[in-house]
């Protein structure tokens, strides 16, 4: 888990994502992300259409070769 900050974006509020997180997941800009309220005010995040979720790898592991 991190620590991010909260960030103005026009008139709206915004998070940054760890560079870890991105890139174990494939994200791009313009990906999409369902996100719920539970009752202890944490949030779930679902990224939505993230190909790369299905399959479990990222592109950098797809490359490796397995003996």
């Amino acid at each position: 888990m991190s620590t991010q900050k909260i960030l103005k974006v026009g008139n709206s509020l915004g998070i940054t994502l760890p560079s870890n997180l991105v890139n174990d997941l494939s994200l791009k800009p313009g990906d999409q992300v369902d996100i719920k309220r539970e009752l202890n005010n944490s949030l779930t995040v679902n990224f939505v259409d993230s190909h790369q979720l299905s399959l479990g790898l990222s592109p950098k592991r797809r490359l490796q070769k397995h003996i």
